[in-house]
């Protein structure tokens, strides 16, 4: 039984989605205490209930705990099987989060995931654009492949997305990104409801973004509009330079209250961050490293998180490598 103090670093749900997913990967059982300690609303909520639940159900795992509110479950994981999952999320909660716990058994094997519920874009949580266009290149780079199909966006407060995700059995190879190179194209994708299409709210957030992508880099950007049938209103953008060596991501979220201009510019603001302070982004940066401990390499991040410490410290557990950070650029050592 590997013991795991929920509360470590960020103290949030990273470390119980790389936990859950990382002892079905391995078949180690695993206890967690003080899930999301740090938070102001500590405990599973919806979203991370359903995440375990469906890597449980991916494995034919036992869950101990596994209720709304729990701080502390254990984890009992079995046999990974082919074929088909249904996910489903009751309220709003990420899918982007619900797929990261999914991602990582599932690279045992070939399968077709479906979630229903939950949003696409949310706050302080992963968009499902963003893992296709930016963590999925360089996860193929590393050998695995992953296809994600949006039939319906979701937004807070009612969530209503359907997404299909499907991967393919992964054959790793050494990921090296120490150097960005040069820009190849700025490329992006703004969404809203179907609802907000009349105000083209997902065309002045394109427009905004554009323009202070434009200023900054001196590269036209193609950002895509789409509406989407939804539940509720919302909207979101996420935008991404692809390099001659690295794939870099930004994003902004609609809110109530907040012009879609300036959803538009806190994307390109997030990028035009992230892309300076090195080649291989913050969120990527995290997310990256379950696969970096299985295949091997090195990778330069924009900034070390406290996510990307507290998973660090999960990983550590589960497999018998150690990372090395210095400043910013994280090694494998196996």
């Amino acid at each position: 039984m590997i013991e795991i103090d929920g509360g470590f670093a960020s103290g949030g749900g990273q470390i119980l989605r790389t936990a859950v997913g990382l002892s079905a990967l391995t078949g180690k059982a695993c206890r967690i205490t003080n899930v999301r300690a740090k938070r102001s609303n500590p405990g599973l909520r919806e979203q991370h209930l359903q995440a375990i639940k469906a890597v449980a159900e991916l494995c034919s795992g036992e869950l101990v705990g596994a209720q709304i509110g729990s701080t502390r479950i254990e984890f009992y994981p079995h046999r990974t099987r082919e074929g088909g999952l249904n996910v489903n999320i009751a309220t709003a909660g990420s899918v982007g989060l619900v797929s990261q716990a999914l991602l990582i058994p599932a690279l045992q094997r070939s399968l077709r995931i479906r979630i229903k519920g939950g949003a696409t874009y949310g706050k302080w949580a992963v968009p499902i654009a963003y893992l296709q266009n930016v963590l999925s290149p360089l996860l193929k780079r590393m050998g695995y492949e992953i296809e994600m199909g949006v039939m319906r966006e979701g937004f807070y407060p009612q969530g209503g997305a359907e997404v299909e995700v499907r991967t393919r059995r992964a054959r790793f190879r050494p990921l090296d990104i120490t150097e960005r190179g040069g820009i190849v194209s700025i490329k992006g994708i703004s969404v809203a409801s179907d609802s907000l299409e009349k105000r083209k709210v997902a065309e002045r957030q394109r427009e905004a973004c554009e323009k202070l992508l434009f200023d900054h880099f001196k590269v036209e950007p193609l950002i895509e509009v789409r509406y989407s049938p939804s539940l509720c209103p919302g909207s979101g953008i996420q935008v991404w330079v692809e390099t001659a060596n690295s794939v870099i991501g930004g994003n902004g979220l609609g809110e109530p209250g907040k012009k879609a201009e300036e959803v538009g510019r806190e994307a390109a603001r997030s990028l035009i961050s992230e892309f300076e302070g090195g080649p291989v982004d913050s969120y990527a940066g995290d997310q990256l490293l379950p696969y970096l401990a299985l295949a091997g390499g090195r990778i330069q991040v924009s900034r070390i998180t406290d996510h990307c410490q507290a998973n660090a410290f999960v990983i550590e557990k589960f497999l018998p490598v150690r990372f090395q950070i210095a400043g910013r650029t994280i090694s494998v050592q196996k």
